[in-house]
């Protein structure tokens, strides 16, 4: 059966060019690097992007020890996106 993207529930980065409104409005972000579960999509730039009529979701996720991570994919239906030492985290995220 196949999986369906995860969704952005809410996104408190609100000086991300694709937040309007507490939303995400880019197709797919990707979560994660080396130090935490950054959201590698946060564009902070003066130009807004994305749709208005989509609301983005979890297209990968490289946090393997994330409890919600299965095959580098997000498993957690949806997810929150807030602010972390100035710039945007998941924080649905929870260590295995």
């Amino acid at each position: 059966m196949p999986m369906g993207m995860s969704k952005i529930a809410r996104c408190d980065a609100t000086d991300c060019s694709y937040n309007m409104n507490r939303e995400c409005h880019t197709m797919a972000i990707t979560v994660g690097n080396s130090e935490c579960a950054f959201c590698d999509t946060y564009t902070k730039i003066s130009e807004k992007g994305g749709a208005g009529d989509v609301i983005g979701g979890v297209g990968a996720c490289r946090e393997s020890d994330c409890k919600h991570n299965k095959s580098l994919e997000c498993n957690a239906g949806s997810i929150d996106v807030g602010l972390h030492a100035g710039h945007a985290d998941c924080v649905t995220y929870k260590k295995k």
